[in-house]
């Protein structure tokens, strides 16, 4: 197995927080730990679900045990598919398909866990309970946003105020040693470790993706993690991994992208956290007239490039649209073998 100091880079690779560094060094040093997400069945994958199991394939790599929480209670709290837990149940086994078919932990580095079975004992409610206990309402509040609603909608269903202590809990009972998670995750994540410190608990280690920019973002960021992510009412807003090779060049075409502009670009974004992650390189080909083909190996040669303008945005959005489809092909092939994995479309 490679060293402590590899393996920690393998892990920081594509994330924007580690809380904390040498705690995650320290994790690593054990025989065989334990890392976690938790995914609502929610509906169908994309690019930030492909996003995330790429790094639960970084963390089996570098040594973890990877136990994937299909979080159907959750879901059920979180209004998804109008509280239908057979519909939500049906949605968890597509996703379930989804990791296998990008063969994730296919060594046998990844469970499986629906909640609805951890639910199910008495000392998962002790846990919720304590840690509920040691959290004031407030701080619930104010962890609304990791099911991606505002604080306010707490008002409306009381039920949401158990789902930040429930996805607290999940770490705990599953004793995990670091939980992954996109930025939007965070405020739970530090609920629980903040609960550890108070209740004696091992304390997890945090690792936090960034979220890929909704394509018609148009640069705006007001501070508000929820406003910077695709919205299921403009499909348009991201690429879902069943979308057509049309659908894609469409949607990239019209995304969000200034010249030289590399901040908040969701076009370099998906290059950078979907294209070198699974690709390993982006090709350009382009008229020798506007500078010729062009091969960048890393994501750093092609933001420099973009910055100075030597790569035009149209070449940009094409070259990332033909590289997404190869990265994605594999799947729709899978998907297409299994049509039992979408059943939950009919229901």
């Amino acid at each position: 197995m490679a060293s402590v100091s590899e393996r920690l880079e393998l892990i920081k690779r594509n994330l924007q927080e580690v809380v904390t560094e040498e705690e995650l060094a320290e994790v690593l040093s054990s025989p065989r730990p334990i890392s976690y997400m938790g995914i609502e069945p929610s509906g169908p994958a994309h690019l930030g679900t492909l996003m995330m199991a790429g790094k639960a394939e970084d963390l089996i790599e570098a040594g973890f045990h990877f136990k994937l929480l299909l979080a159907d209670w959750h879901a059920f709290i979180n209004d998804k598919f109008e509280g239908d837990m057979e519909r939500i149940r049906s949605c968890g086994e597509y996703l379930i398909h989804f990791f296998k078919a990008l063969g994730v932990g296919k060594e046998g580095g990844i469970e499986f866990v629906w909640a609805s079975d951890v639910v199910d004992t008495s000392t998962y409610w002790e846990k919720v309970i304590r840690i509920a206990k040691a959290s004031s309402l407030q701080r619930l509040r104010r962890a609304m946003t990791i099911m991606g609603r505002r604080e306010e909608e707490a008002d409306l269903d009381s039920s949401k105020f158990f789902y930040p202590a429930m996805q607290a809990a999940d770490i705990f009972h599953l004793e995990v040693d670091a939980a992954l998670g996109g930025i939007d995750q965070r405020k739970a994540h530090m609920l629980a470790r903040d609960a550890a410190e108070k209740l004696g608990w091992k304390k997890p280690v945090a690792l936090h993706t960034p979220l890929i920019p909704a394509l018609n973002l148009s640069g705006r960021m007001d501070g508000d993690v929820l406003s910077i992510k695709m919205s299921k009412s403009d499909p348009d807003s991201g690429i879902l991994i069943h979308d057509s090779p049309e659908d894609i060049r469409r949607k990239l075409k019209k995304a969000y992208c200034p010249e030289g502009e590399v901040e908040n670009n969701p076009v370099l974004d998906i290059a950078r956290y979907i294209v070198f992650r699974w690709k390993g390189e982006l090709r350009v080909l382009r008229p020798e007239k506007w500078g010729g083909d062009v091969r960048y190996t890393t994501y750093k040669e092609l933001e420099s490039d973009f910055r100075e303008r030597k790569l035009h945005p149209l070449d940009l959005k094409n070259s990332v649209a033909d590289a997404l489809i190869e990265v994605l092909d594999p799947l729709w092939r899978y998907f297409e073998s299994h049509p039992e994995a979408m059943s939950w479309l009919s229901k």
